[in-house]
């Protein structure tokens, strides 16, 4: 095979230091033994990072090389998928596909698909921001928090959610216990820069953050703060985002009035809602309402989330049925939303649950 060659290849050229430079082709035939016997071989390894034969050979290395290897050696490297344009292969930062996504598959809320898009994309273009971007997701649960959180990590990262760029902290989960906040503190501080090391564009999503106790937000409120680096390391590049039902029943009496008062829901601009999410969180209880993230006014921006509508649901559970390959009706597509509980009592406008239980639900309206 291709590398029972190639290894002898580099072995041989290195023999011929006297018309190579004998460092680089050194550290160059190191590197790519370590990364077949670690990833090809299997074997039993654990690479330093900060080992300089462990780091990918950067151009200075090739120079004493001949042109026609060095194209070869780059080509077949990069046909294993490890090397990329963004120079880290772990991030895409799809805008385009994170555009189309928001546009297609989240339904009814025009003010997350606008906020959300625009904050990430102005982030991404410009690499000399002065603190990480930090945004806070608002609103009933099943009205499209998590799944935006996760078509931003599909779409930044190849890895998806799964990426060893992205860490999910669920409140209640990885905090449970008040008596343990300090123990939290450190253990924080340390999960996230060790992430922003390993990974500097970092992706961190704390969901039910309501639920965070009093201060743990604290230990790490520097690292969200306008500083270029803290003990060393930068955390400009990282994301961070907080999801909560704080200030749900407010959208909802915005949307309603909006209702009322014969407006379309599409009328409702961030400026009929922000300042009252702001303020809410504010006066709710909780370590995240608590935080010096919050009066330090370190949220770039708090995006609401409005009450789904049966026609909503509706879309929700056509892409319900599309995603399991299975066709489906009009007439069925209606059951399905009149399934759900609407509220409030007189108007039944908005479901409940949102579309959080469509995928399971429509198992009920199958032949």
């Amino acid at each position: 095979m291709f590398w029972r060659w190639l290894l002898p290849a580099l072995w041989a050229l290195s023999a011929e230091a006297d018309f190579f430079q004998l460092d680089s082709i050194s550290n160059v035939s190191t590197y790519y033994f370590n990364y077949f016997y670690c990833n090809i071989w299997e074997g039993d390894c654990q690479p330093n990072q900060d080992d300089a034969t462990e780091q990918v050979p950067t151009r200075d290395l090739w120079a004493g090389f001949p042109q026609d290897y060095i194209s070869l050696l780059h080509q077949w490297y990069c046909s294993l998928g490890q090397c990329c344009e963004s120079g880290d292969c772990r991030i895409s930062n799809n805008i385009t596909g994170l555009a189309r996504d928001l546009q297609t598959k989240l339904h009814g809320q025009h003010l997350a698909q606008s906020v959300v898009l625009k904050a990430i994309q102005g982030f991404i273009n410009n690499p000399e921001s002065n603190k990480p971007l930090t945004l806070s997701f608002h609103g009933w649960s099943g009205t499209g928090k998590n799944f935006v959180a996760r078509m931003i990590a599909d779409n930044l990262y190849r890895d998806g959610v799964k990426s060893e760029c992205v860490r999910l902290f669920i409140a209640p989960f990885h905090f449970p216990h008040a008596r343990l906040v300090d123990t939290y503190k450190g253990q924080l501080r340390d999960a996230t820069r060790d992430m922003v090391l390993r990974c500097p564009q970092t992706l961190f999503i704390f969901d039910e953050a309501e639920k965070l106790h009093p201060g743990l937000i604290n230990a790490i409120k520097p690292y969200m703060d306008h500083y270029d680096n803290v003990d060393g390391v930068n955390y400009r590049r990282a994301i961070f985002l907080f999801l909560s039902n704080i200030g749900g029943a407010t959208i909802n009496d915005v949307a309603l009035d909006f209702w009322h008062s014969g407006q379309n829901r599409e009328d409702i601009g961030m400026e009929d809602l922000e300042h009252r999410l702001r303020a809410e969180t504010i006066e709710s209880q909780g370590g995240f309402a608590q935080s010096e993230l919050i009066s330090g006014n370190l949220i770039d921006f708090f995006v609401p989330f409005l009450p789904l509508e049966y026609r909503h649901v509706k879309l929700c559970a056509r892409d319900a049925y599309v995603a399991r390959g299975l066709e489906t009706d009009e007439a069925t597509l209606d059951e399905v939303a009149k399934a759900m509980v609407y509220v409030p009592k007189e108007e039944r406008l908005f479901s409940a649950q949102g579309c959080k239980s469509i995928p399971q639900r429509i198992n009920f309206f199958l032949p």
